[in-house]
């Protein structure tokens, strides 16, 4: 069985995402390296990046302030030691509460290089819960912005539904997902393409060097390659409420009767 969904599956984007980030980036670059001429290459790349572990995907806020497990306090007085020495020890009950911990989490874009020169020609980036809120995301952005200057190619995609959205002048239409593209040749403007969870994920163009034409990515192909290759179906609790945020009764009511002409849930 694949996905009970037609487009992009929201129960992916809880505990499986970064599984899955790494499996579509692979998808991608499978779909893509036919399609190349042979003066391309498609090649993956990888960086790391910081975020909580254990808390949840988006369930710690990086803007809290952390408490140190240890503190230093002076050390006190003769009389002081002497005074508490006659008294007897309580030991308190303790409290056992889990710390916020940071993991490094690998990042995997798809980059389109020419072989002669390695020049980096276009970068697919597929955003992920790291490098879309708090520190991750001005991160993000500030890369962002730096690829903008040169002469690449950036197409992004937006498979998540929370977070911050990449920095654009304009209101965004309302839409779960979005797939970004910046031509070098049509910068400062932006492509877009919003998609709503009932959509089928679009096929989106991957411009080359000129006077190449572009080459077609079909993304909706790609996440059915990630469930063919991995099965996701039987590892998503399609039982319980898919991540948050939180639906809206409409878009609920839709996600149940896919359920159910899946066969996969029967339960309003």
């Amino acid at each position: 069985m694949a996905s009970p969904f037609p487009g992009m599956d929201p129960y992916l984007e809880g505990e499986m995402w970064q599984e899955f980030h790494a499996t579509f980036a692979h998808a991608i670059r499978a779909q893509l390296v036919p399609l190349l001429p042979p003066k391309y290459a498609a090649l993956l790349a990888k960086r790391h990046v910081l975020q909580s572990a254990d808390l949840g995907i988006f369930g710690w806020d990086s803007s809290r302030v952390i408490y140190p497990d240890v503190h230093v306090v002076d050390a006190p007085e003769p009389d002081m030691l002497r005074e508490s020495s006659t008294e007897r020890t309580i030991t308190a009950p303790a409290v056992d509460l889990p710390s916020p911990l940071l993991e490094e989490v690998p990042l995997l874009s798809v980059e389109i290089r020419d072989v002669a020169h390695r020049r980096l020609v276009t970068l697919i980036e597929i955003l992920s819960p790291a490098n879309k809120r708090g520190d991750g995301a001005r991160e993000y952005n500030q890369r962002r912005l730096e690829i903008l200057r040169t002469q690449t190619h950036l197409l992004e995609i937006d498979l998540l539904r929370q977070g911050e959205r990449i920095a654009l002048q304009g209101q965004l239409p309302p839409a779960p997902y979005f797939i970004f593209l910046s031509r070098t040749n049509r910068r400062p403007r932006t492509e877009v393409w919003p998609v709503a969870l009932s959509d089928r994920l679009p096929t989106v163009p991957v411009p080359l060097l000129r006077p190449d034409p572009d080459v077609p990515l079909d993304l909706q192909a790609g996440v059915k390659a990630c469930f063919d290759l991995v099965g996701y179906e039987r590892l998503l609790d399609y039982a319980a409420q898919p991540p948050p945020p939180p639906l809206n009764d409409s878009e609920n009511r839709w996600l149940r009767e896919c359920l159910k002409r899946a066969g996969v849930c029967d339960s309003d």
